[in-house]
């Protein structure tokens, strides 16, 4: 907002409360004379009218959603001041004043913008209108109705001398006040009890103005009311009031919602009204009050007895969609979000003499039964989980699933062995065949069972372990396994190794390359160096690929990581290239075999560095072309293109070992140390290499024999005729700055029974 716009509006305030308290100094005291009269009930009382007239408009150039409130409260305030000047300068000079006049045009006309007014400031609140909310507004207006008339008004509605005109007009100043704290308490009853400082500074201007008509009604039917006593004081604090509001109003208020209107905030209007008139029809047993009263404290019991039947519905509805979201749709078992509740009330009373258990089943087969014979049929299996299970339960047992093909059970009071027989138990329910389309299946499951409050204190901590042992269940084919805590820092932990990988992807620090060197069997020339990933973590130490690649295939982060390691292998390259162009080699993943933006990534990631293509091999196993054959050799016939050597890694391990030579595009084989290890002493091993070097050679394939841990098996491997050598008789892998030593080193070449 504007400074210069809110320091107008500052000063005008100033000024109208001045007005003010010059007024109040003529109340008691005022000095006598027509000019004097003239200054106070002319001048000052409609001074105060029209500065608090000019505060509301000016708050209309505000932003904000309460703009049109205020403009009806500015156009109210005018009517007042108009109907005051009508009043003092045309009417009140008369020697009979005529009732009614057009004077009480205007004094009538300004209740229709204040109704305007409130029912704004409501809706800028409220976001979206409910029946509750409406028939919270109605007990409030009825109840507030009946109080008013029974209490306040009632003499002022039984005026029945004079003309019609002078009888409507009569009765329609008490009825306007009562139709304006109908609406005031149903603003309070919607809305219900609130610190929002605009609705109780303009609440408290509506009282002042209701006191001020009130006391006005009365003074007025007994024929004493005076010009310019102390009751002009309510209406000028009224309009006062009005302009404060207007001028600290927010121009963002908080919007009230269906999800806030619970406790007693919102009650108590409603309640208090409600209660008034049960009184007033308790009362009205003699017939003391206006028939009106009764009657609208009739229509408010009526429609506090409709917000009850409303209220009922509500909280059925409430109910029945909280049910809802904590069953599973499919299989009408409790879901994720209800296991967790149930867990965290077992938890709390869990002990060493009461402890509880949960296990945690995932089924075996279920890919396989979806993808033959489609979802529908999955689903139809996975119906049948909660039925066959749940005979098997205790009654305080709860079955879950949790999505997919895992489900959950917690077994509150139960002790590790109990837990593992019960999930021996189910693991036999659930491999007893089923018919699922015709056909006659067997499912397996694998069930990790973990124990609170040790190991497992919290949810988190129990969901995590029983995680853990079911997926150990399920690489070791088990079935059931119970989770044991690591001694040495949980390196079984499985979600917490993906989680520390995640961190160390992020970091520069983390992850490192270990070098082990190629030989030529010839000459021992130095040929390559195969990059080798470890991980410095934090807590264990320094961690091999056989801790690190499973956390990262489970976690799906074998192409990250294989980035990581070809940033870094190719930065210990660019090291030694300028004075010794040895190539590095580093492992792929199928992740990144199919990956079609593999070859672009390569070739920028040379040109970063400033290496030649030759100076990279990029390795991969057969099985990482087993998903997608076709784009896979797609991609290395790229990076062939580009100049990158490709090498078939762990060769002699795999089922296809022919076919993919004949369909592999590759520069490079390294024989599996299952193959060379015992090559001196095995006459079949020894042929099986023979063969293999006579057919890579005829196909222009270059041999590395893999796993070389003595000279012995060197020299005998250089005689079948293989090309490089690595080994531990080598070197074994190690440190950038330790592989730039030893590559200073003199070169050895095989001879006599050494390397």
């Amino acid at each position: 907002m504007p400074t210069t716009r809110l320091a107008w509006s500052r000063t005008v305030l100033i000024g109208t409360v001045l007005a003010l308290g010059l007024f109040a100094t003529g109340v008691g005291l005022r000095p006598a004379g027509d000019s004097w009269a003239a200054v106070y009930d002319l001048g000052l009382y409609n001074t105060v009218y029209a500065g608090a007239a000019l505060v509301c408009l000016l708050a209309v150039r505000r932003p904000g959603p309460d703009r049109l409130a205020w403009a009806a409260l500015g156009v109210a305030i005018l009517l007042g001041v108009l109907g005051n000047l009508v009043y003092t300068l045309a009417i009140a000079p008369m020697d009979d004043e005529p009732f009614p006049s057009i004077a009480d045009l205007f004094y009538l006309g300004y209740y229709l913008p204040l109704y305007v007014a409130l029912i704004c400031l409501i809706r800028t609140r409220v976001s979206r209108f409910h029946a509750s909310m409406w028939l919270d507004g109605v007990v409030g207006a009825l109840g507030a109705g009946a109080l008013s008339v029974a209490v306040l008004l009632g003499p002022a509605l039984e005026v029945s001398d004079g003309t019609i005109a002078a009888v409507v007009t009569s009765l329609a100043y008490p009825i306007a006040d009562v139709v304006l704290l109908a609406l005031l308490v149903a603003v309070g009853a919607i809305l219900g009890v609130r610190r929002d400082r605009t609705l109780l500074l303009l609440g408290a201007a509506i009282v002042a103005n209701l006191v001020g008509d009130i006391v006005f009604l009365d003074l007025g039917t007994q024929g004493i009311y005076v010009e310019g006593g102390p009751l002009d004081l309510t209406w000028l604090i009224a309009v006062t009031l009005m302009a404060v509001a207007a001028h600290c109003s927010d121009p963002h208020p908080a919007v009230r919602t269906a999800t806030t209107r619970v406790g007693w905030r919102v009650l108590a209007v409603p309640l208090v009204c409600n209660v008034g008139s049960l009184v007033v029809l308790g009362v009205d047993s003699g017939s003391r009050f206006n028939p009106a009263a009764a009657w609208l404290a009739v229509g408010c019991v009526l429609a506090a007895l409709a917000r009850v039947a409303i209220t009922f519905r509500e909280v059925r509805a409430f109910n029945e969609v909280r049910e809802q979201a904590r069953t599973d749709e499919l299989t009408g078992l409790p879901n994720r979000r209800a296991l967790f509740e149930q867990m965290t009330a077992v938890l709390d009373t869990a002990s060493a003499q009461r402890p509880a258990a949960l296990l945690l089943l995932d089924l075996d087969g279920f890919k396989e039964v979806n993808d033959s014979l489609g979802h529908h049929a999955g689903d139809h299996l996975l119906r049948q989980v909660g039925p066959r299970l749940r005979p098997a339960l205790r009654t305080g047992d709860l079955l879950a699933r949790l999505g997919g093909d895992e489900f959950a059970v917690l077994l509150p009071d139960a002790a590790l062995d109990e837990a593992e027989a019960l999930a021996l138990r189910l693991r036999e329910l659930i491999q007893e065949p089923v018919t699922v389309e015709g056909i006659r299946l067997h499912i397996g499951v694998s069930v990790g069972v973990a124990g609170a409050p040790v190991p497992a204190a919290t949810v988190e901590e129990l969901l995590r372990c029983a995680d853990v042992a079911m997926y150990a269940a399920k690489n070791a084919r088990s079935g059931v396994l119970v989770y044991v805590p690591d001694p040495r820092g949980g390196t079984g932990d499985r979600l917490r190794t993906m989680e520390d990988l995640r961190t160390a992807l992020a970091r520069d620090d983390q992850l490192a390359v270990y070098l082990q060197p190629q030989v030529d069997l010839l000459d021992g020339a130095v040929v390559g160096a195969e990059a080798l990933v470890r991980w410095r973590h934090p807590v264990r130490g320094l961690l091999n690929p056989s801790d690190l690649l499973p956390a990262a295939e489970q976690a799906g982060l074998l192409r990250p990581l294989a980035d990581a390691v070809l940033e870094l292998a190719l930065t210990a390259a660019a090291g030694w290239w300028p004075t010794r162009p040895v190539p590095v080699s580093v492992n792929l993943s199928a992740a990144n075999v199919t990956d079609l933006d593999l070859p672009g990534k390569v070739a920028q990631a040379l040109v970063r560095h400033g290496l030649p293509a030759r100076a990279l091999t990029l390795e991969l196993v057969e099985d990482t072309l087993m998903s997608d054959p076709e784009r896979g050799r797609q991609v290395l016939g790229e990076l062939r293109r580009l100049g990158v050597r490709t090498s078939i890694d762990d060769y002699g391990t795999g089922y296809s070992s022919l076919a993919y030579l004949r369909n592999l595009p590759a520069d490079e084989l390294k024989l599996d140390r299952s193959l060379t290890f015992d090559v001196g002493t095995d006459p079949r091993a020894a042929a099986i290499v023979r063969h293999t070097v006579a057919l890579v050679h005829d196909l222009g394939i270059s041999l590395v024999a893999e796993g070389v841990e003595d000279d012995a098996t060197g020299l005998v491997l250089r005689d079948l005729g293989c090309d490089v050598a690595q080994g531990f008789a080598i070197a074994r892998p190690m440190p950038v700055a330790d592989f730039l030593t030893w590559l200073d080193r003199p070169i050895r070449p095989l001879a006599g029974s050494r390397l």
